[in-house]
């Protein structure tokens, strides 16, 4: 029997079919999923997964404060175009009037110096030394010659007896002027007025003021720096009572006088000092001193680059030096707000490796030299990261910053190579020896600039200079010197320098002359020379015959007694 199909179930049966699939394709909330709705999803989570990842880097290269964000290429970072600065070298006023190693010293104790210390000088001496006699200024520049020259040899720490002894010491110095003088003008050398002074305590530089800020005033009127410069700390060796003396350990002397300078990394020529005399008392603590320091130090220029140590280094710097149209290269603090974490994290970074930070117009590096050892450098000039490709592998800031940031330290060496700095007590003095070392060698500086030629090839050229300014501050006063000194050898000097050595020569010559010619004239009247009698050989003699008045040579003379002459 066939089977019968019924429409109404087969329809039933269809329907019901429909139902089960509909039901197979919706999810668990009862939701559909419509063509293109399972890939708008898997975009989302991309989106997603970007935003976390875009914002877990920006935690890295942000900086700790949050004002800046840091990017590891430099693909936004600004093309730098330094300013033209003025022609490095000596000035227009320094070269007009620079002739000779002394002409040079003498641009930094003008007239106007040496006439402010005399007159306090005086002033001094008239009121605590007996039997004082004003001095003058060629002695006063005899004094500074003669400092000048104890510096040259290495006698800066020897006493000032044994300067003058006759056996141990040297001939120049009894030569210029004698031992009580020098020490009495040492004692009574002042550059202000104890009795007029004011200001109390805040007024810490008074005994020395005027003298300073005249002198440190000239120095930037003689030479232009080239375009690398650097800022830096000396200190001033002194171990006696000062109001401002400062503790540095890891200076030679770690007890001194402290003092901001600015240096050409060329030269070392010392464009700008600044005392450092501590903080104000009505002030807590000092905010941003390194920041003031480098701004009143570059005063005036325009760019340059300059180097600092991480004491300085600092972010607002950076921009105030930007605009005024400076770079800086610097080494950083670790903890200073601006610099993002992945510079700081060197838990997993290989030796000598280094890693890279841009902004718009600055650069950060991080280099580890040795294991556990991070180096931050911040540089406004640098806008690529170039590494040098052997040797340690060191980016091009390091380079540059270990290039120029030595100018302020090899100003101190060659200071302290042949200082003319004496134990004393009074900080002033202290301060007056460091003004003539720094004097004679930013003398030397501008004069070797002028000069050429002076002495080319040499190594000890500098001594050569020192050694000249030494001897013409000293000339004047041995010529006009009355009372001759005892020694020889300094009487000798004394009179080369008056131009009366040679007359002397002159002078025993003639008595020479004519000692020889009384002796002559004792033996025979007769002056005419002529030939011996008694000899075959040519001689010409004067000497003749008493007797028979034959000229006789020496040989053929006979001596006779006054009874034997008679008979």
């Amino acid at each position: 029997m066939e089977p019968t199909f019924n429409a109404d179930e087969d329809v039933a049966a269809v329907l019901q079919s429909a139902e089960s699939e509909k039901d197979s394709t919706s999810n668990d909330e009862g939701e559909e999923f419509l063509p293109g709705n399972e890939e708008l999803c898997s975009s989302s989570e991309e989106e997603e997964e970007e935003e976390e990842a875009k914002m877990e880097l920006d935690s890295q290269w942000r900086s700790k404060n949050g004002e800046i964000l840091w990017c590891p290429t430099h693909e936004e970072t600004l093309r730098f175009f330094p300013p033209s600065i003025l022609t490095p070298g000596p000035t227009h006023y320094a070269t007009a009037r620079i002739s000779s190693p002394v002409s040079a010293f003498d641009l930094f104790f003008a007239e106007d110096l040496m006439q402010l210390i005399r007159h306090f000088t005086n002033l001094q001496g008239n009121r605590s030394v007996k039997d004082w006699r004003d001095v003058d200024e060629e002695e006063l520049r005899a004094y500074m010659g003669l400092l000048i020259l104890a510096g040259l040899y290495r006698s800066q720490h020897e006493a000032t007896k044994s300067l003058w002894d006759g056996v141990t010491g040297r001939v120049i110095f009894p030569a210029t002027m004698s031992r009580k003088r020098f020490q009495q003008i040492n004692m009574a050398l002042r550059f202000d007025d104890r009795l007029t002074r004011s200001g109390g305590r805040e007024n810490k530089l008074g005994p020395i003021k005027d003298l300073w800020s005249k002198w440190s005033s000239r120095l930037p009127k003689f030479f232009n720096p080239g375009r690398e410069i650097c800022v830096d700390e000396q200190l001033v060796p002194f171990r006696g009572r000062c109001p401002f003396k400062q503790y540095m350990r890891l200076k030679p002397a770690k007890y001194g006088l402290k003092i901001w300078a600015l240096c050409d990394v060329q030269t070392a020529y010392a464009w700008r000092l600044q005392m450092y005399i501590g903080r104000s008392e009505s002030a807590k603590r000092e905010v941003s001193q390194g920041m003031q320091v480098v701004l009143d130090l570059t005063d005036g220029l325009k760019g340059h680059t300059v180097t600092m140590d991480n004491f300085f280094t600092s972010f607002p710097l950076a921009e105030e030096l930007r605009k005024r149209g400076m770079t800086l290269v610097g080494t950083l603090r670790s903890n200073k707000p601006e610099l993002p974490p992945q510079l700081l994290n060197i838990q997993h970074r290989e030796v000598m490796s280094s890693v890279f930070a841009f902004s718009r117009n600055a650069a950060l590096v991080s280099y580890v030299p040795k294991k556990s050892r991070n180096v931050l450098l911040l540089s406004t000039k640098h806008r690529e990261p170039q590494v040098e490709d052997s040797g340690k592998k060191k980016p091009q800031i390091i380079l540059d910053y270990n290039k120029c940031k030595g100018a302020v330290d090899h100003l101190d060496q060659v200071c302290g190579t042949y200082s003319c700095r004496r134990q004393t007590r009074r900080w002033p003095m202290c301060l007056l020896y460091h003004m003539i070392d720094v004097s004679c060698y930013n003398a030397f500086v501008l004069f070797t600039a002028v000069d050429t030629k002076w002495n080319k090839g040499k190594r000890h050229n500098r001594r050569l200079f020192i050694e000249q300014v030494g001897r013409a501050l000293i000339t004047p006063t041995m010529k006009k010197r009355s009372h001759l000194p005892r020694t020889p050898f300094a009487v000798s000097l004394v009179l080369q320098a008056q131009g009366k050595e040679q007359q002397q020569e002159k002078e025993e010559e003639q008595q020479e002359e004519e000692e020889e010619q009384q002796e002559e004239e004792w033996e025979s009247p007769s002056k005419k020379r002529k030939q011996c009698a008694s000899c075959k050989q040519r001689k010409r003699i004067i000497t003749n015959c008493c007797k028979c008045g034959a000229p006789a040579c020496k040989i053929h003379l006979k001596t006779l007694c006054g009874s034997c002459y008679k008979m």
